[in-house]
């Protein structure tokens, strides 16, 4: 089992963890300095139980209002997916019917015609007319 020496509010002390876990004791003894700090720049010098005591105090304070952060964010989270199912489980709206007008066969056999008399005239018009 590794013995870890960290520092808190400016003393020494020497800890144990397990194989592998040495950079979360590291980590948490570091995150318990800095609460020890803030308290002996105010305070001054504490006995060493009363300043671990309070800068654990102070963490477990930061720590209940993170989790009720992460609470009130999971609330938000699941009121969103609820919300989120209900569009999902909106029922499509019903295709609406489009009507196209359809064009009956008769009218477009007299428009080819017209057109071809026309294009008939227009070579006419241009047989007799040599200037065009």
């Amino acid at each position: 089992m590794p013995e870890i020496e960290v520092e808190i509010g400016g003393r020494t002390f020497e800890v144990s963890c397990q194989e592998g876990e040495e950079h979360y004791l590291k980590f948490a003894a570091k995150m318990l300095d800095e609460e020890a700090s803030v308290l002996t720049a105010q305070i001054g010098r504490i006995p060493e139980a009363r300043m671990l005591l309070m800068a654990g105090l102070m963490l477990a304070d930061k720590t209940a209002a993170m989790q009720d952060k992460l609470r009130e964010a999971e609330d938000k989270m699941v009121e969103k997916e609820a919300e989120l199912d209900q569009l999902r489980n909106v029922p499509q709206p019903e295709p609406k019917t489009i009507e196209v007008a359809v064009v009956p066969d008769t009218v477009t056999d007299a428009m080819a015609e017209l057109a071809a008399r026309a294009e008939a005239l227009a070579d006419q018009f241009e047989a007799k007319d040599p200037a065009a």
